[in-house]
């Protein structure tokens, strides 16, 4: 892949994926390098933004990164400067098609705010972040509040292409690599590409002035319209939305900090 040139100079923002991208996959910290580039280039007037499909992101992360925006559920839930600024919530009818599933001994989450709910077939342990987030019974979830639903299963992905058939205005990402046993089902646009132009309009970033940086298949849609796209790691399916690759993400310090130096602080 042959670099474009990357976009210098205000305003800028710029939008990050977690696992894999910004942070090792599962981790709950910053890379010291990491850190140390994001706070270079906050100062220097960029705007930052964690745009991710879990349901929120970690403590530390915030504290170190001080975003101004940040997306969770692939973007269906947004806040700006720590204020709420959207929510999707499935409607009844979508809940209802979306838990209708054939899926023997799939393992069931449902996510609200605050709240995780889970459905565990017998023989199958509770991971331990389900424990650590202080899961409850799948039954007992509010059925007016629900923001994403996920699937563990080895045939996802037959559900997965039923529900695109049925419900085509549905967010499905998984079901394929790197994630050929995980679904995640979300409302009517929620997405990280819309979440990605919401924060822009935000904050006042124009569209072409976005840089969005991600590693799996729910992160195309906010490759697909950022500005300048960065893609981490290999996986195929991005490659025709990247401008750049960053081939690990244990080399996201190093390419964060030439770029802070692009930019001259």
């Amino acid at each position: 892949m042959t670099p474009a040139p990357a976009p210098t100079g205000l305003p800028l923002l710029m939008a990050f994926d977690l696992d894999g991208t910004l942070i090792p996959e599962r981790g709950d910290r910053l890379q010291d390098d990491v850190a140390t580039a994001l706070s270079r280039l906050r100062a220097q007037g960029v705007k930052l933004a964690i745009i991710t499909g879990r349901d929120m992101a970690p403590e530390a992360v915030r504290e170190a990164m001080q975003p101004h925006a940040v997306a969770s559920n692939n973007g269906g839930r947004i806040e700006i400067d720590g204020t709420l600024h959207t929510e999707a919530i499935f409607t009844p009818d979508d809940l209802e098609a979306v838990l209708a599933h054939e899926l023997d001994g799939a393992r069931a989450i449902l996510f609200t705010e605050g709240g995780l709910y889970v459905d565990i077939p017998p023989g199958y342990e509770p991971e331990p972040w389900m424990v650590l987030r202080g899961y409850r019974p799948l039954a007992e979830a509010p059925r007016d509040s629900i923001q994403k639903v996920g699937y563990f299963h080895p045939h996802v992905a037959g559900f997965a292409a039923q529900l695109r058939e049925s419900h085509p205005h549905l967010v499905l990402t998984g079901a394929q690599e790197p994630y050929p046993h995980f679904l995640t089902v979300t409302p009517t646009g929620a997405h990280k590409g819309a979440a990605l132009a919401l924060i822009a309009d935000a904050l006042g970033v124009p569209h072409e002035r976005t840089v969005a940086f991600g590693d799996s298949d729910n992160d195309e849609a906010m490759l697909e319209i950022a500005g300048y796209a960065v893609q981490v790691g290999t996986l195929p399916l991005l490659s025709r939305h990247a401008h750049v690759r960053v081939e690990m993400q244990v080399e996201l310090g190093t390419f964060l900090s030439a770029w802070a130096d692009r930019l001259g602080g």
